[in-house]
C-alpha cells in the first residue's frame, strides 16, 4: 500500500469520527441532558450506578465508574459506581455454573436496588447479557440508561418509560465506540457541574 494511500484511510477514520459525533449530537442531546440530570439527582440521593459491557464496552463500564469514585476533572468527593465487569471471582463463577448469559443479570440481583441506575452498554444492542442484566434491573426497581448503535438492537425494543437510550448515529463499531466515549465524558462533566459547580 503507498504511503499516500494509508494517509487517506487514516484521515477517512477521523472525518468518520467527527461526522459520527455531530449526527449523533443532533439527535441525542436532549436525551443526554435528561439522562445527565436523573443521574446526577440519584447519585444525590444517595444510589448508585452499576455498569455493564463485553470487551470495548467493558473497559467503558469501569472508565465511567472510575470517573465516578475518583474525579473526572475537577476536586469533589466520590460517588457510588460500579463496574460489573471487574470481579473475576464472580464473572467466572457465575459464567461456569450457570452461563455467560447471566454474569452481569446475577450480580445486578444481587447489589442493585430500587432507585439505583443501571448503565448498560452493548455497541449492538444485542449483547444477550447485557439484555439479562436490563431485565434485572428492571425487577430491582432500577433505571437504564444504554448507551448503544447501529439501530438499538433488542435493548431499543426492551427499555420502559423512565429509561434512557444514548444510541450513536453509526453502523461501525469503532465509531460507535468512540461516541460512546464522548456520551461517557458528558455524563461526568453534566454531573460534576450539577452537583459540584465551581464557585
Amino acid at each position: 500500500m503507498k504511503e499516500t494511500n494509508l494517509e487517506e484511510r487514516l484521515r477517512g477514520h477521523f472525518e468518520a469520527s467527527i461526522q459520527a459525533k455531530r449526527d449523533t449530537q443532533a439527535a441525542m442531546l436532549p436525551v443526554l441532558l435528561k439522562a445527565a440530570r436523573h443521574l446526577a439527582a440519584q447519585l444525590k440521593g444517595g444510589k448508585k450506578v452499576l455498569a455493564c459491557g463485553n470487551g470495548g464496552s467493558a473497559a467503558d463500564s469501569q472508565h465511567f465508574a472510575a470517573e465516578l469514585t475518583g474525579r473526572y476533572e475537577r476536586e469533589r468527593p466520590g460517588l457510588a459506581g460500579i463496574a460489573l465487569t471487574t470481579d473475576t471471582s464472580a464473572l467466572t463463577a457465575i459464567g461456569n455454573d450457570y452461563s455467560y448469559d447471566v454474569v452481569f443479570s446475577k450480580q445486578v440481583h444481587a447489589l442493585g436496588q430500587a432507585g439505583d441506575i443501571l448503565l448498560a452498554i452493548s455497541t449492538s444492542g444485542n449483547s444477550a447479557n447485557v439484555v439479562k442484566a436490563i431485565d434485572a434491573a428492571h425487577e430491582r426497581k432500577m433505571t437504564v440508561i444504554a448507551l448503544t448503535g447501529k439501530d438499538g438492537g433488542a435493548i431499543a425494543k426492551q427499555l420502559k418509560a423512565g429509561d434512557f437510550e444514548l444510541r450513536a448515529a453509526s453502523k461501525v463499531t469503532a465509531r460507535v465506540q468512540e461516541v460512546h466515549l464522548v456520551f461517557l465524558h458528558c455524563l461526568c462533566d453534566a454531573i460534576d457541574e450539577i452537583l459540584f459547580p465551581r464557585a
